[in-house]
């Protein structure tokens, strides 16, 4: 499975909305680098399908990437077909599925507007095995 990088997306602090800024640096253990995340746990880092978060677009117009609190938006990978695990290379980096979906404390504003939130369901977490540098348009790629 081959894809690639669609946005890039942090925010320097919890509970700020997190937007894209084309790059960023991933380190080992700890996640992306100037991110409010950064260093938690077994969710260094997230992503989200492209396409699905399209879907939503349409229900809801003016999302942006970084409204589903994810950091990287992909295309053409399949994420939906990955398993806790599975190593992939995105950018320079290499990462490691160590959740898929999460639990939603309280319905957000995408729920609230569009019925429906993807993260929960198709947000792919993971922690950063070797860290490097990830820029929009880079590939991502499932190790076999």
């Amino acid at each position: 499975m081959k894809g690639k990088v669609a946005a890039v997306c942090m925010a320097p602090a919890k509970g700020m909305q997190k937007t894209d800024v084309g790059e960023a640096l991933l380190v080992e253990d700890k996640g992306m680098e100037g991110d409010a995340h950064f260093g938690f746990q077994h969710r260094q880092v997230s992503l989200l399908d492209a396409g699905e978060a399209a879907k939503i677009r349409k229900k809801v117009p003016g999302l942006k990437p970084g409204d589903f609190a994810e950091n990287f938006l992909v295309e053409g990978f399949g994420l939906s077909k990955l398993k806790l695990g599975d190593r992939f290379l995105i950018g320079g980096a290499l990462l490691e599925v160590t959740q898929i979906g999460k639990e939603c404390h309280s319905p957000c504003t995408i729920y609230e507007a569009a019925g429906d939130c993807i993260m929960p369901r198709l947000g792919i977490f993971c922690r950063v095995v070797c860290g490097g540098a990830v820029r929009v348009g880079d590939t991502v790629e499932l190790l076999g």
